[in-house]
């Protein structure tokens, strides 16, 4: 039997890209405290914005972390669309998801080349480019989110029995949703109060770590799963073979006849009906009819 950790490595993507982020903030306002709160060539108001901090000193610190961190957002995404084309994950069982994951990738590659490029061109030397690198790194996720938030969200639709798949839309569209909020806020203190808007982009930022971190609860959930088990075809041959039952309790039949038979119902986050299945769907096969929008 397979080990159950032979697939685990990238959940570790997210975790990094996580961690550097982070810390390289967390560096950089220690930083400017530590220094006594000193007053930069571009800094407008008394606190310091990031890219204020970022265009000194700290600067070679700065394009490092903002280099790991775009190019863990980036994987992370293309991580999840392989694992799920690879039947390591709960497949998408129509075009549309396919088509809202391909656009989340496309929007985590535009955020993450922003964040990159603003951290080359300071708004020190650069202080029109790294405005417009700025907007297509929170555009860039932004619409990446959203993106993203809709894909988990059919999908949980069809795999309804499932929790760990409602909960990983819901979390991630109430963290998505407040940074859409406080970037909006922010675009408007940038021009108007610019100590405020210092506040906010530092907020935005430390809050960014936990989106970046909700990919790990998404990979983690391959843990053990092995490749074809929880392939689209596989599930939709099985839950006729059941007579109609919901995609989630095929899901579980997967795991239970597939190379990891011992593998637990609880592992999928399942809603029981008392006796470990679960609970009875309210829908026929056409739910997810295959390639139908």
């Amino acid at each position: 039997m397979l080990r159950a950790h032979q697939h685990w490595a990238y959940v570790w993507i997210p975790l990094l890209g996580a961690f550097m982020w982070f810390s390289t903030l967390l560096a950089m306002l220690i930083t400017w405290l530590a220094q006594g709160r000193p007053r930069y060539k571009s800094q407008d108001g008394s606190i310091a914005y990031i890219s204020d901090v970022g265009a000194d000193i700290l600067k070679p610190l700065f394009i490092v972390g903002c280099v790991i961190t775009g190019v863990s957002f980036f994987l992370a995404l293309s991580v999840e669309r392989w694992l799920r084309h690879s039947g390591r994950l709960i497949p998408t069982m129509r075009r549309r998801e396919q088509v809202f994951s391909s656009l989340a990738i496309l929007g985590s590659f535009i955020g993450g080349a922003g964040l990159i490029l603003l951290s080359i061109f300071d708004t020190e030397r650069h202080p029109s480019l790294h405005r417009v690198f700025l907007l297509v790194f929170i555009l860039g996720v932004g619409l990446s989110a959203i993106f993203t938030i809709i894909e988990y969200r059919w999908i949980s639709h069809d795999f309804y029995e499932i929790r760990k798949l409602k909960v990983a839309y819901v979390v991630k569209g109430v963290i998505a949703g407040l940074l859409i909020v406080l970037a909006v806020a922010f675009a408007i203190t940038l021009y108007t109060a610019v100590n405020v808007g210092a506040v906010l982009e530092w907020t935005i930022a430390f809050g960014y770590t936990f989106y970046l971190l909700t990919f790990f609860f998404d990979l983690r959930m391959s843990k053990g799963v092995h490749k074809g088990e929880l392939d689209k075809d596989r599930l939709l041959a099985m839950q006729q073979q059941s007579g109609g039952g919901g995609l989630g309790a095929a899901v579980l039949a997967a795991n239970n006849t597939g190379p990891n038979s011992n593998y637990p119902a609880a592992a999928t986050g399942m809603v029981s009906n008392g006796n470990g299945y679960p609970a009875p769907p309210s829908y026929g096969n056409d739910r997810a009819g295959n390639g139908r929008w």
